[in-house]
C-alpha cells in the first residue's frame, strides 16, 4: 500500500503536466493549424478523463494514470521534436507536414492526430507502461476498455463539430468518403493487438523494435490518406 501512495503523487503531477502543456500549446499556435485542431480535442478529452479520475473512475488509478501520462507523452515528445526541427515518428509525420495546408479541413487534422496517437503511440505506451509498473498489459485491460466510452464520444464530437454542413458535402462528397474510412473503435482494437505482439517481442530488441517500425510506417501512410487536400 506504501507503494501505491509513493507511486500516486508523481503520476497525478504528470498528469498536471501534460495539461498544462496542452493548455500552452492551445493559446500559442493559431486556432487554424492542424496542430492546433487535434491539441484541442486530445486537451478536451484528457480534460474528461482527469475529471473522472478525480472521481474514482478507474478500476487500478495508479496504473491508469500512469498509462495515460505516458501515452500522453509521446505526443508531446513528438511535438518537441517538430519544434526542434528533428525527424518525427512516421505516424506524426504527415499531420507536422500538412499542418498548415489550407486544402485540408479541421476534421481531417483531428482524425490523423487521433490516428497517430492510437494507431503507433497506444501501443507502444501499453508495453512501456507494463515496463515500469513490472505487470502483464492484461493488468491495464480493464480501464483501457473503459476509457473506450469516452473517446466513442469525442469521436461523434469531433465529426459533429467538425464537418461542414450538409450543402457543403454534398459538393466536398471526398471529405465524407475519407472520414468514413477510419474508426476509432477498430484502431483502438488494433491497438491492443499490437500492444500484445511487442509484449511477446520484449525478449528480442531487434524483432520488437522492426515490428514497432512497421507499424508506425503503416500508421503514418494512414495518416497521410487522411489528410488529403481537398481544395
Amino acid at each position: 500500500m506504501t507503494t501505491t501512495g509513493h507511486r500516486t503523487r508523481p503520476e497525478r503531477s504528470g498528469v498536471r503536466h501534460v495539461l498544462d502543456r496542452m493548455r500552452k500549446l492551445d493559446a500559442e499556435l493559431p486556432a487554424h493549424d492542424g496542430l492546433a485542431v487535434f491539441n484541442r480535442v486530445y486537451l478536451a478529452v484528457t480534460e474528461d478523463i482527469a475529471r473522472r479520475s478525480a472521481a474514482g473512475w478507474f478500476r487500478d488509478p495508479p496504473a491508469a494514470t500512469a498509462l495515460g501520462v505516458r501515452f500522453a507523452g509521446l505526443y508531446l515528445a513528438a511535438v518537441d521534436a517538430a519544434e526542434a526541427g528533428r525527424r518525427t515518428a512516421a505516424c506524426w509525420r504527415p499531420l507536422f507536414q500538412l499542418r498548415r495546408h489550407p486544402g485540408v479541413r479541421p476534421v481531417q487534422f483531428a482524425l490523423a492526430g487521433i490516428n497517430a496517437h492510437i494507431g503507433h503511440d497506444l501501443a507502444v505506451a501499453v508495453v512501456s507502461t507494463c515496463t515500469a509498473l513490472g505487470c502483464e498489459p492484461e493488468r491495464l485491460r480493464g480501464d483501457y476498455d473503459r476509457i473506450d466510452t469516452v473517446l466513442l464520444d469525442l469521436e461523434e464530437r469531433v465529426r459533429e463539430e467538425l464537418m461542414p454542413g450538409p450543402d457543403l458535402l454534398e459538393v466536398a462528397d471526398p471529405l465524407t468518403h475519407l472520414t468514413g474510412s477510419w474508426c476509432l473503435a477498430r484502431a483502438r482494437d488494433g491497438a491492443w493487438a499490437a500492444s500484445e505482439v511487442l509484449w511477446a517481442l520484449r525478449g528480442s530488441a531487434t524483432l520488437r523494435e522492426e515490428f514497432r517500425e512497421g507499424l508506425d510506417a503503416t500508421v503514418g501512410m494512414a495518416g497521410r490518406f487522411l489528410l488529403t487536400p481537398l481544395g
